[in-house]
């Protein structure tokens, strides 16, 4: 760099890519290239610190250098609580001032009153975000997880300010109102005095009402108009007529104190309603933030000590006591107990919990104490997780309020248009000035955009808050609009439909079985003796039916595999143990990679593996004993002693208790299953037929199940995809609309579009039904408020609305719709069996 440059201009940059000192060195050496530059990166918090002359060198052009050696400078997220909104107009100017910011892409939600913006850094910043927000004449400030107490209380104190000017304004338009006993009549008498009147209205209309010239001013300085203007441009003409027809002595005309007044105090009541029923849209996120614990038990010098969760970090040890909420994330260390998830999972069922075990923030310990090992403190929570993705979906937008969002922007000026045009068609063609002007201002303050853009965005936030209640978290609205229009769903096999972990379903002993030497290999006649079949087919479990054979059996492979580290062996040895069966140690193993094992046990020559391994040992298996488990597609291992079959063990992946259920409710809701699975075809056709299913894809490889889907999209069908491994990753972001099951890996959670946080297919078909439901409540909300204004606009226009009664439709319109959508919270999940 020159030396003679002044530097005017800083800018901090993210990159990601770095992996040692020496990447830092070499962008910090690219960047000191350019004219006018002094940078400096920082590894460790991956970024750079870029001083530079701004008439040499652009934001652009630095980031240009950064990713031309081989990083990346990835775009930046914000999230700014907005204030001083009064209807989807503002939310639609706000947006467009704020994308038409270089590098930036926003989108502000009027409900929740926040804005969600991604931007390029370098491009754009906190401070010139907030700065175009004020610009338009609102106030903004970064929303964080911090932030939010504070944001509560600015709301709450707002709403309170707004409560007091409200009942001073019932108080003053009473009196005015009490007068209109009289109009509904067809007569329009002075029951008060007109000063009396002039001087109760006009602190109504200036002093109550000034928030209306205020928005009215802001939304037409920046080009645009909103509900305010309406409001101030019909009251101000009541009140403007009145107060001249009261100074000149114009007792001939009648005077509309009233109408501005009480317009005015309604509006201002529909949106303290408004305020209250858009405050429980957001309950479930104050549900789940309420559930965090602010303290924890930690051992220090071997003695309990109480501390804020905040000062938690990983690896700290802390005590969970029978009843008390789990502080952090974490592993248990020692002890055993039973835990209530369902503040995140929906289930009602306590899950166990023993040594090894996760543990999750926010959920109840049971009966036991827990010693556990703290693995994500703070933000890095599950429970924040939730919190995050969830207002994440709050703040987006569905694709079916685009068009809420286009009539919203050109609804003023035309509504202004019908009202100029009713004003002058009754004042030339019907020679009324006085009805022109009412009727004119009845059409003012009956159009109202709120209710339009209340419509939707109010039904995602319930949506998705009933939703996160029962364990279903959804990425953003287009996926809860999308999901409802699924008619096909791919389901992986491992994991999804089954449980993913493989367990002994068969002990099935070829012969009575005792310890005891048997022909060995090499001795007496070649011929392998023949064995003599177990009567029936013996069930797993102790109890009736449970022989003799069968523990031997399950002994001697049980100790055989002991030292395996396969499935297929430590599902064996797993259930010898459930079966408290005595195990002993084999001598001379000997492992054959992909097909079994030989080792020496009670003094005996043993064989363990496939049947077909057994076989190459010399070994007959009768079909009549292999023809069952092979039909049902389970794993099949073998046991010999010498030559002589002791029997077989079936291995199986069990179904999920509620998969079939689940299949049966997704098809009563139209969606066709298809089963995608790396399994053989006997197996797969075992697991469809166990599970209700009639159309499958076996020995599907993992980077073939996107292509998979592209079949199933034939016909323009819109596809699901439900997985839980990394395998499943690429297929759930080809699909339309993607779950991933809770139990799954980072990978297919972060790729998914709906997180499911019970491992059970029931989920998809709850997350379907919310979709059906959130849109449903939707199509109501916006018929409601095209219909209102489609037929209130034009009622207004022909005289047959009072400017005080439009007044009071138009402030119910967007409470009617608010609390519509509250009607979701009476959704609930289909209640599994125990």
């Amino acid at each position: 760099m020159n030396d003679t440059t002044t530097l005017a201009s800083a800018v901090d940059l993210p990159i990601e890519g770095m992996t040692c000192a020496a990447c830092a060195a070499r962008i910090e050496k690219q960047l000191n290239k350019l004219p006018g530059v002094s940078a400096a990166v920082n590894f460790a918090s991956e970024r750079a610190h870029v001083e530079f002359d701004a008439g040499a060198v652009g934001t652009s052009q630095l980031v240009e250098t950064i990713e031309k050696a081989g990083f990346k400078v990835p775009p930046q997220s914000l999230d700014l609580a907005i204030s001083g909104m009064t209807c989807a107009a503002c939310a639609t100017r706000i947006e467009t001032v704020l994308n038409k910011l270089p590098g930036v892409e926003a989108s502000v939600n009027f409900a929740s009153e926040k804005a969600s913006i991604r931007f390029a850094p370098g491009q754009a910043d906190a401070a010139g975000l907030i700065a175009a927000v004020s610009r338009t004449g609102y106030e903004a400030r970064e929303s964080t997880s911090d932030s939010r107490a504070a944001e509560k209380a600015r709301k709450a104190a707002a709403y309170d300010a707004e409560l007091k000017r409200f009942w001073i304004a019932v108080a003053l338009t009473l009196p005015l109102v009490a007068q209109m006993g009289a109009m509904f009549t067809g007569e329009h008498q002075d029951v008060l005095p007109r000063w009396l009147q002039f001087a109760l209205a006009t602190p109504v209309q200036f002093w109550i009402g000034w928030r209306f010239y205020v928005g009215a001013y802001h939304a037409l300085r920046g080009g645009a108009g909103n509900m305010d203007v309406l409001v101030a441009l019909g009251t101000s003409m009541a009140w403007a007529f009145s107060a001249v027809v009261t100074a000149a002595g114009l007792h001939h005309h009648h005077v509309y104190f009233e109408a501005s007044a009480a317009v005015i105090t309604l509006v201002l009541m529909g949106k303290l309603l408004e305020a209250r029923a858009k405050a429980k849209t957001s309950a479930a996120i104050e549900a789940l933030i309420r559930l965090q614990p602010q303290t924890a038990r930690i051992l220090r010098d071997g003695v309990l000590v109480e501390v804020a969760v905040d000062s938690l970090n990983p690896g700290d040890v802390f005590v969970v006591r029978p009843g008390e909420s789990v502080p952090v994330d974490g592993e248990v260390a020692e002890g055993a107990s039973s835990v209530n998830e369902a503040m995140l999972t929906g289930e009602s069922l306590p899950v166990a919990k023993s040594a090894g075990t996760k543990v999750y923030a926010a959920t109840v310990n049971g009966e036991g104490l827990l010693t556990c090992r703290a693995t994500g403190v703070g933000s890095h929570t599950l429970l924040a997780g939730i919190i995050r993705m969830v207002e994440q979906a709050q703040g987006s937008k569905a694709p079916v309020q685009r068009l809420a969002d286009r009539i919203s922007a050109i609804f003023v000026p035309v509504v202004t248009a019908i009202a100029l045009v009713a004003f002058a068609g009754w004042w030339f063609f019907a020679g009324d000035f006085t009805g022109a002007l009412v009727n004119a201002v009845a059409v003012l303050v009956i159009a109202c955009p709120c209710a339009l853009g209340l419509a939707t965005p109010t039904a995602i936030m319930v949506g998705t808050g009933r939703g996160a209640a029962a364990g279903i978290l959804v990425k953003n609205a287009e996926a809860l609009e999308l999901a409802q229009k699924v008619e096909v769903l791919a389901v992986d096999k491992t994991g999804t439909l089954t449980q993913g972990k493989p367990v002994v379903t068969d002990v099935l002993p070829a012969m009575p079985l005792s310890p005891g030497p048997s022909p060995q290999r090499g001795e007496g006649s070649n011929t392998a003796p023949s064995p003599r079949l177990c009567p029936k087919e013996i069930p797993v479990g102790r109890g009736e039916g449970w022989g003799e054979g069968q523990a031997e059996l399950l002994r001697v492979a049980a100790s055989l595999e002991q030292g395996a580290s396969h499935p297929l062996a430590e599902a064996i040895v797993s259930h010898a143990k459930q079966m408290n069966v005595a195990l002993e140690q084999p001598t001379g193993l000997r492992a054959v990679p992909g097909k079994g094992l030989l080792a020496t046990l009670d003094g005996s020559e043993h064989a363990l593996g496939s049947p077909g391994f057994l076989a190459e040992q010399g070994v007959a298996i009768p079909e009549a004993l292999l023809a069952p488990l092979a039909g049902a597609g389970k794993s099949i291992v073998g046991v010999s002693r010498g030559l002589t079959l002791l029997g077989l063990l079936g291995v199986a992946d069990q179904l999920r208790p509620t998969s079939r259920a689940a299949v049966a409710r997704l098809k009563a809701q139209g969606v066709e299953v298809v089963m995608l699975t790396g399994d053989n075809a006997a197996t797969a056709a075992a697991i469809a037929r166990e599970a209700g299913i009639e159309r499958y894809e076996a020995e599907v490889l993992p980077q073939d199940k996107a292509a998979a889907l592209e079949k199933l999209r034939a016909g323009g069908r819109r596809v699901g995809m439900v997985g839980d491994g990394i395998n499943d990753a690429p297929a759930l972001a080809a699909a339309d609309v993607s779950f991933a099951i809770g139990g799954g890996s980072d990978v297919a959670l972060e790729a998914a579009d709906v997180t499911l946080m019970n491992s059970d297919l029931l989920s998809v078909a709850d997350a379907i039904d919310l979709s059906r439901a959130t849109l449903s409540k939707i199509r109501q909300n916006l018929f409601f408020a095209f219909i209102y204004n489609v037929l209130g606009i034009p009622l207004a226009a022909f005289g047959m609305l009072n400017p005080v009664i439009a007044g009071a439709a138009m402030a119910m319109s967007s409470v009617s719709v608010v609390s519509n959508s509250l009607l979701l919270r009476r959704w609930k999940p289909v209640r599994r069996e125990p």
